[in-house]
């Protein structure tokens, strides 16, 4: 007798998008909010800014999506293949059915770790006065011979070959390869660096030296853009030490315009690219021909200029040397004009003075007479004056003087006392009376 089968279960029938929205949910509620760790592949911008790409390690690829608002607070451009680390949302796109990744923020994995490192190292160094604008040379005009320090497989090299044979083929370059990626970078353009200094030095001592070596008047340190880890080689402490140590003017053109390393710190002058650190140094040779044309030509303008002032006093010394009586008769003339505006100027005095003097002699009456008239009417005023001051005009009005018997004038009654004999001047004459009594008004 066999046993009776266990029923099946009957699986529950979803529709798709009711799925999809239970399978969102379960991540968001279990894996939310997520950090991941990739290398970027696909990646390409939309018109709109939103950005689409995936990240994939040795044993998976996650698709994501990062939309425009997140995108514009990225501080560099994603490029495929780099090593990046994003936060974000794992979710289901509903209408494909495909699992992706919505991305909040992205950074460069281990940037942060090497950035602190470069800063420090940045700051350690400019404590010690290596970036020191004070302590940085400007680039000679017209080197005599050009340094290059880069790999000699490196496009950079192409592009600053490419520039200086446009601009100065006939400047020498000394090309010293260096390794410019990788742990073994630094040592290597240390020492390439090293010898391009020896034949620096060497190449400023005498005519001798100069034949046995090329001058070298410029160094050129250069390579192409890279990631940070890429870079890194120009930024070790030992390098920046020695391109601070550079006999002449050291130019550092690494990476791209927005890469900054410490070498370009260290260095005389920064260039934004290979290329462009050639231009630096490489006035176009057109240039330097116009420029010494045009001084030909005001060297031989100022040339014949002064031959012909030459000429001019050479033939008025020979005029001179020739002909002496005609100086003594220019000199006689001269004389001549002299003494006959002399004559006339004598002549223009004195009749200056006569008439002078007939203008005084005409007019001397007349200023007296009205000098005289003046004088008689100011006595007469004063005369008048005088005579409204005489107390007999006073006393002619009805008015007596008082004295005592000693002259003295009585001005108040306090002066008199009863019986004292007093004397009335009058108009005509005076009169002797005794005081009866004093009355006060």
């Amino acid at each position: 007798m066999s046993e009776p089968s266990t029923p099946v279960a009957t699986p529950r029938i979803w529709e798709v998008g009711a799925l999809c929205r239970a399978i969102a949910d379960a991540l968001e509620s279990r894996f939310n909010p997520v950090a991941v760790r990739g290398e970027i592949t696909g990646f390409s911008r939309a018109s709109s800014g939103h950005c689409y790409f995936s990240v994939k390690d040795a044993n998976g690829q996650l698709r994501c999506a990062m939309f425009r608002r997140s995108a514009s607070l990225l501080d560099f451009s994603p490029r495929d293949g780099e090593l990046v680390e994003l936060r974000g949302r794992i979710g289901v796109y509903e209408a494909r059915g495909d699992l992706q990744f919505i991305v909040e923020s992205m950074q460069r994995a281990g940037q942060g770790a090497l950035f602190e490192q470069f800063l420090r190292l940045k700051a350690q160094l400019e404590r010690e006065g290596l970036f020191d604008a004070t302590r940085k040379r400007p680039l000679p005009l017209q080197p005599r011979g050009i340094g290059l320090v880069t790999s000699p497989g490196a496009a950079a090299l192409h592009d600053v070959v490419t520039a200086l044979r446009r601009r100065v083929p006939h400047i020498p370059v000394v090309l010293v390869p260096a390794l410019v990626q990788g742990p073994a970078a630094p040592q290597s353009l240390i020492a390439a660096l090293s010898k391009l200094y020896l034949l620096a030095q060497a190449g400023q001592g005498s005519e001798t030296d100069l034949a046995q070596n090329p001058a070298i008047d410029v160094i050129l340190l250069v390579r192409g853009g890279g990631s940070m880890e890429d870079l890194w080689a120009f930024n070790d402490e030992q390098l920046a030490r020695t391109i601070v140590q550079s006999p002449v003017p050291l130019i550092c053109g690494v990476g791209h315009e927005t890469d900054f390393t410490i070498a370009d710190f260290c260095a005389d002058l920064r260039a934004p690219t290979p290329t462009a650190a050639a231009e630096l140094v490489a006035q176009p040779r057109e240039v330097w021909l116009g420029a010494l044309g045009l001084l030909a030509g005001r060297l031989a303008d100022g040339l014949q200029r002064q031959l012909d002032v030459r000429h001019q006093r050479l033939d008025q010394a020979a005029a001179r040397l020739g002909r002496p009586s005609g100086l003594v008769a220019r000199q006689q003339m001269q004389l001549a004009r002299l003494a006959q505006r002399m004559r006339h100027g004598l002549l223009l005095k004195m009749q200056w003075l006569a008439q002078t003097q007939q203008a005084l002699e005409a007019d001397l009456p007349a200023k007296l007479h009205r000098r005289l008239a003046l004088h008689a009417d100011r006595l007469d005023r004063a005369a008048l004056r005088l005579q409204l001051l005489d107390p007999r005009l006073v006393l002619q009005r009805g008015y007596a003087l008082l004295t005592d018997t000693q002259g003295q004038a009585v001005t108040s009654v306090c002066q008199a006392q009863p019986g004292d004999a007093l004397r009335a001047t009058l108009a005509d004459g005076a009169v002797d009376v005794t005081v009866v009594q004093p009355r006060l008004l």
